[in-house]
């Protein structure tokens, strides 16, 4: 007995370390949030009177009108996607099932750019109407993709996944008896997706459609190339413009309103996801089998929005690296080698930290430790503007404080410390992309039984022990692919790049931004497609683990 009391006392983790580093951790992740939020309080209020009288209602009113364009394009095309792969049986439906994922890897300012190029007046698809016709500009009409409804498009195009991957997985959940019920009550297929699959399926369809909205909304490239004036642009035309980092905060601080909103619905949505059935049957061993032109219909549908998405802009971009554009030289292998750096950091950084605070949630679950967690993983529902601008400002004041206390006891002149350094872009890529990591390896270490735990501890381990022994190597699969997912992330970020990148480094993702906006579309191919080709192992990834987890029901 005496031993088996000593045994009991043993295991039981000593880890308030840990729940001291998730706090501090949580703390130094929230401090670009809290910064935009202070500014907001003390700005002197000149520039944001102007802004006011001049360009804030424009931003508010076309970020809205984006949102609405947007949230509508997505649910159009991702709701029913998700039935015809999920419900119903046809040719094709197995493979359109993970490719309708595709247009993930493809970030909208790359569409955005692609798309000008072929659409504009002095592309190829009107060049060709005006060789055919003789007509000249002006006496014909064509879709203006510069302008908020081509934002909409192409926007649209790359988020609607979102919400087809929620919907799908709830449409996969849902039993065979509800469809059932429906068909005893004489319900048609259409009137069992409305009355019945739909309703059910409402939280996750709102999850998905949050979490493009929050994309829509942290967009830079996109409306920034076509000329949109949104909170995104308005902020970095303040910040560099007027030089004025307090009416930045103020915008980012109203954006910041509408992130939360954004945030709220989202909980709200997955609060309510228990009225969804679970532990029956899946109506998915019984799709409804469509013939003929139904069948047709369907097919042609779901590939719509892969051709539009994926397939036409990734060939038009593969034809202008290999035939059009400039061949590469050593500055693109200079580029590439900065993109892979930063992303290759910010994955090891993020994965670690996410490691310590996924743990400390394991072993100390309580609400300082949840909360810590929780905070930690805000960064991702935050535009990479306010973000950026979050990141500066504390970093700033503290190298002017670190130079003049050098300068005072030296006399020695330093440069900057961490501000204008690839400090900062590591930490405002680990905020803006800690929740990506924390969801991985917390799913990751949910499927590590604790009777684990319990064993190192007997053997007497310490619980930094019990993680590097036992829970890492557990963790292979759930670690590899959180970084790869921050790896191809922070590869794709724009608006954080763009503002505290050092002097005289670029990456891909700037370089075919400054390309864009010089006009030489071509010339960008290069850069745009490496990051579209690395941007498809996670969506492969992804794919394969639904393929996984849903088996036969796929």
């Amino acid at each position: 007995m005496a031993d088996f009391a000593h045994l009991t006392v043993v295991r039981k983790p000593k880890s308030n370390w840990l729940k001291v580093s998730a706090i501090l951790i949580a703390a130094i992740l929230a401090l670009p949030i809290l910064v935009v939020l202070v500014n907001v309080l003390i700005g002197d209020g000149d520039v944001w009177h102007h802004l006011y009288q001049t360009v804030l209602a424009e931003y508010i009113s076309n970020s809205l009108l984006l949102m609405l364009g947007v949230g509508i394009g997505v649910l159009v095309i991702g709701v029913p996607c998700a039935w015809l792969t999920s419900m119903c049986d046809f040719r094709g439906r197995a493979f359109l099932s993970w490719a309708l994922l595709l247009p993930m890897a493809v970030p909208a300012y790359i569409i955005a750019y692609t798309y000008t190029g072929v659409l504009d007046f002095a592309g190829p698809v009107q060049t060709f109407i005006r060789d055919m016709t003789d007509w000249r500009y002006g006496e014909y009409w064509f879709f203006e993709v510069r302008s908020l409804g081509g934002a909409v498009v192409m926007l649209t195009l790359v988020l609607y996944p979102y919400v087809y991957l929620m919907s799908r997985a709830a449409f996969l959940e849902q039993s065979e008896n509800t469809l059932e019920v429906s068909r005893t009550l004489g319900y048609s297929g259409r009137a069992a997706f409305f009355k019945l699959a739909l309703p059910l399926a409402r939280p996750a369809i709102v999850t998905g459609l949050s979490l493009a909205l929050m994309e829509t909304l942290a967009d830079y490239g996109t409306v920034q190339y076509f000329s949109v004036n949104t909170f995104t642009t308005g902020i970095l035309r303040t910040f560099y413009g007027f030089g004025d980092v307090a009416a930045a905060s103020q915008l980012a601080g109203v954006l910041l309103m509408f992130v939360t909103a954004l945030i709220l619905l989202e909980r709200y949505s997955r609060h309510r996801i228990r009225y969804h059935a679970s532990g029956l049957k899946k109506a998915s061993n019984r799709r409804m089998k469509l013939k003929g032109g139904r069948a047709f219909l369907a097919s042609v549908f779901c590939w719509l929005p892969i051709c539009v998405g994926f397939l036409i802009p990734v060939s038009v971009l593969a034809f202008w690296a290999m035939f059009k554009a400039e061949m590469p030289g050593t500055n693109f292998i200079q580029l590439a080698w900065n993109s892979f750096y930063l992303a290759a950091m910010a994955s090891l950084i993020v994965v670690s930290l996410a490691l310590v605070l996924s743990y400390a949630i394991r072993l100390n679950n309580g609400r300082s430790v949840k909360a810590s967690v929780g905070i930690a993983g805000l960064g991702y529902a935050l535009p990479g503007t306010i973000i950026a601008i979050g990141t500066i400002v504390p970093l700033a004041w503290l190298d002017h404080r670190i130079i003049d206390l050098v300068t005072y006891y030296s006399g020695e002149k330093i440069g900057l410390v961490f501000s204008g350094t690839l400090f900062a872009l590591l930490f405002a890529y680990t905020v803006r992309f800690m929740a990506v990591s924390l969801g991985a390896v917390q799913n990751g270490l949910g499927k590590i039984k604790p009777s684990m735990d319990m064993a190192g501890r007997s053997l007497g381990m310490s619980p930094f022990k019990v993680l590097a022994r036992i829970h890492i190597p557990l963790l292979k699969g759930s670690v590899l692919t959180a970084m790869l997912i921050v790896f191809v992330d922070v590869l794709k970020e724009l608006p954080a790049t763009l503002v505290l990148r050092p002097f005289n480094f670029n990456t891909l993702a700037v370089r075919a931004f400054e390309l864009a906006s010089d006009e030489r579309l071509v010339d960008a191919a290069p850069a745009s497609l490496m990051i579209v080709l690395v941007g498809l192992v996670p969506v492969i990834l992804l794919s394969r683990s639904i393929s996984s987890n849903t088996g036969r029901s796929r």
